[in-house]
């Protein structure tokens, strides 16, 4: 008896955005080459002014930069990476990712039967293994809020407490509210025809941003867990805390004052700013 063999996987642009990248892009290009046997085009989008390490890997892997001068932020530089694409799939990943053997084609057979997908996400472990919680639903109004204010200066609050219970990984592929930005896999039809991520968030915030508006527009965010990433993370934050932290509350403020954004929800507002800037303050403290 013949087996038939496996149907051929889509061609895929992947998109990873740097800015003044260290060895973590060449274990990024390294490890996407036993990611997948589709097709891959290489796009490196380079916010930074330091191009010795973007330009050495390019040359090496035959992947193609883009860099205009500017810093776009992440979401900016994701949309710049897929902007001519022609494949039906891109993928948006830091260049912090490690890719496990085979995770690009478990997300794109996962994509393939799943016509209603929008976005896949994979498992995200952090470098001990552990499983970071990247399938996440959208917030509620008391629960995200609670949780976006007092997380960090009172992690035990009741919010937090329920908001972690929420977002609890499991090994079960499901749908969810939205999808870690570190490492996804974009419909490339259903990025485009909800605009690509909003590039008033310089960072942070866009994905959860992008899940909203795929999900409000019928798309569905898909979590793969049986897909896994190892995330380095921090790569950035390390050499510039201070710029991260700030950007990560300004970030949130923006995000939750739009949700919350009718008349009668300014209590909601005010509350999210004075305790997201009271929140920004501690964490700069201990940053320094």
């Amino acid at each position: 008896m013949t087996t038939s063999p496996a149907p051929a996987l889509p061609a895929v642009r992947v998109v990873t955005i740097v800015f003044n990248p260290g060895t973590e892009l060449d274990g990024f290009v390294d490890s996407l080459a036993t990611a997948t046997t589709a097709p891959v085009e290489l796009v490196i989008v380079d916010n930074g002014s330091e191009t010795e390490v973007t330009d050495r890997v390019a040359a090496r892997v035959g992947a193609r930069v883009i860099r205009d001068g500017r810093n776009r932020g992440y979401g900016g530089g994701a949309n710049l990476g897929a902007a001519d694409a022609r494949q039906d799939w891109v993928v948006v990943a830091n260049p912090d990712v490690i890719w496990e053997p085979g995770s690009l084609d478990i997300l794109l057979t996962a994509a393939q039967r799943l016509p209603r997908a929008g976005s896949l996400g994979p498992a995200l472990l952090n470098e001990d293994r552990s499983v970071y919680p990247s399938a996440r639903e959208l917030p509620s109004l008391t629960q995200g809020a609670g949780h976006a204010v007092l997380g960090k200066v009172w992690p035990g609050n009741p919010w937090t407490r329920a908001y972690h219970r929420r977002q609890e990984s499991t090994g079960t592929e499901r749908p969810a509210g939205w999808l870690s930005g570190a490492c996804l896999l974009l419909r490339r039809t259903a990025f485009e025809a909800v605009g690509g991520f909003d590039t008033s968030y310089f960072m942070f915030f866009e994905d959860v941003d992008l899940g909203e508006r795929l999900g409000r527009a019928g798309w569905a965010n898909v979590y793969v867990p049986s897909a896994a990433v190892v995330h380095v993370g921090g790569v950035s934050w390390k050499a510039r805390p201070a710029r991260m932290i700030s950007a990560h509350h300004t970030s949130a403020k923006q995000y939750l004052h739009r949700r919350y954004h009718r008349w009668y929800q300014w209590p909601v507002r005010v509350a999210i700013s004075v305790g997201l800037g009271l929140r920004e303050k501690v964490e700069l403290r201990a940053a320094r």
